[in-house]
Formats: C-alpha cells, structure tokens, sequence
C-alpha cells in the first residue's frame, strides 16, 4: 500500500499543480465565467482515467492464465515505461510548465469553450492514464484488493489537499526537492514493477529460469513482519527471486536511480556582445 500511496500523492500532485495553475490564470485575468469549461475537461479526464482503471482491473479476470501473465507483463513494462519518462520529464519541464499551461489557455481562449475544455482535458488525461496503469501494475503483488484502492485513494485525497494549500499560499513546499526525492522513490518502484513483469513473462513461459533462483531465505524471512510488508510493497521484494528477476532489477534500478540523481548542468547564461562601433 506504501508504494501505490506514494504513486497517488506523486500523480496526484502534479494533476492538482496543473489544474491550479490554469484556474489561477483564469482567476487572476478575472475570466471566472471560463472555470466551468477548465473544470469541465478536468471531470471528463478523470472519469476516463477512472474507466480505464477499472477496465484493466476487470477485464483481464476473463483471460486465461497464459494471456492474463502475458498481458499483466506487457502492463508492468509499460508502466516502468511511463514512470522512467515522467519523472525525466518532469525533472527537465517543471520550471517551464506555468508558462505552457498559461499560453495555451489563452490561445484557447481565443478559439473557444470547446477548446479550453480540450485543454484542461490534455494537461489532465495523461496523468490520470499514467496513474491508472501504474495503480494496476504497481497492485498485482497483492492478494487484498482494498488495501490497494484505500493506498491510491489516500495518496489522491493527500495530494488535493497540498495542491490546494499551495493554491491559496497557506503552504509552501520545495517542489524541485519534492519531486527529486519522490522521484528517486519511484525508481525503487519501478525496478519493483519491472521485476513483476519478468517474473510474469516466466510464469507464461515466454522466458525460461521460473525455478532458477538467485537465492532463498524464506526460511528466516517473516512475511508478516511489517519491514517484510513494506519492502516488499515499495521494491517487490521476495525472498526466493529468480536469477533473471535480480538481474532485471539492478539492471534498471541502479543505473536510473544514479542518472536521475546525477546533478544537472546549468545551462550556461549568454551575455549580449557589445556592438563594434565603426
């Protein structure tokens, strides 16, 4: 439940970012008629998402084992996908994001309801399909389907409330901290996640090594223990995991963890040449 928590409050935060930022645009240029369309997109964006969660959750009960394996693998290497292009993205884009929001909101404006509807729709659709997928490849290591909703649903109802006090500059937070270090977590979830799809793919026997473990220690392991439950909650952790399962592991997460950490550049700032004179 730590691990999907900690999907919900990050997702969930940079929804509530984008949405305040293009309702205080509104706010501020004293468009308030237009909050209902920005609204509008936003209702339309979450219900999707919410449609398609369910659908991945449902829908796969009525394949066979073989195909269900295979497209539980399929899910979990796209959402290892998803997760490793966020939080890049948002590590590079973060300062400039207001002022994409804003621009375009007002050439929507300019167009119409329909398109500021479609704006608040786009900024809004891709991390609530993100925070769909990642939810259901993130919950297939549990036996318990409440403890999963409750962890998304907590992480959500976080992030709104910290969005908000951000809104109303009740609460002030380091973003740029924030999302490094929730960032750094995802990585561990994600090397989890990958880890899921690999053992997956040779449960559907499309990779062999199911009974070649890299090393056992389910004899002195507690699987009730709460340490137990939160490694293996945030990295999947299992005291027998296969060879391939290890690899896959720390073949992504130490070197995406190391590159992520890795101090950015500043980009150097350039200083106009003064002019020649004749």
């Amino acid at each position: 439940m730590t691990a999907i928590y900690l999907i919900g409050l990050r997702e969930g935060l940079e929804i509530t970012l984008v949405v305040s930022i293009l309702v205080a645009f509104l706010v501020k240029s004293d468009r308030r008629p237009l909050l209902k369309w920005v609204w509008g997109g936003v209702a339309v964006a979450a219900a999707l998402s919410v449609g398609f969660a369910a659908l991945l959750q449902f829908g796969v009960t009525r394949l066979s084992f073989m195909h269900q394996e295979l497209f539980e693998a399929i899910a979990s290497l796209v959402a290892v996908t998803f997760v490793t292009w966020m939080i890049f993205w948002m590590r590079r884009m973060a300062r400039q994001m207001g002022q994409e929001l804003r621009g375009r909101l007002e050439d929507a404006i300019q167009v119409g309801p329909l398109a500021i509807v479609g704006v608040a729709f786009l900024a809004v659709i891709r991390e609530g399909l993100e925070t769909s997928i990642l939810f259901y490849a993130a919950a297939q290591g549990t036996t318990d389907s409440v403890r999963p909703l409750i962890g998304i649903s907590l992480g959500l109802l976080t992030a709104i409330v910290l969005g908000w006090l951000l809104y109303i500059s009740a609460l002030r937070i380091n973003l740029t901290r924030f999302f490094t270090w929730t960032g750094a977590l995802l990585v561990l979830v994600a090397a989890g996640i990958l880890k899921y799809a690999v053992h997956d793919f040779q449960e559907a026997g499309v990779l062999p090594g199911l009974n070649n473990t890299a090393f056992d220690i389910s004899g002195s392991w507690p699987p009730e223990a709460w340490y137990a439950e939160l490694l293996r909650g945030m990295v999947n952790f299992t005291p027998a995991p296969t060879v391939l399962e290890t690899i896959a592991w720390l073949a992504y997460g130490i070197p995406v963890l190391v590159i992520f950490l890795w101090p950015q550049r500043a980009k150097p700032v350039r200083t106009p040449e003064p002019a020649l004179s004749k």
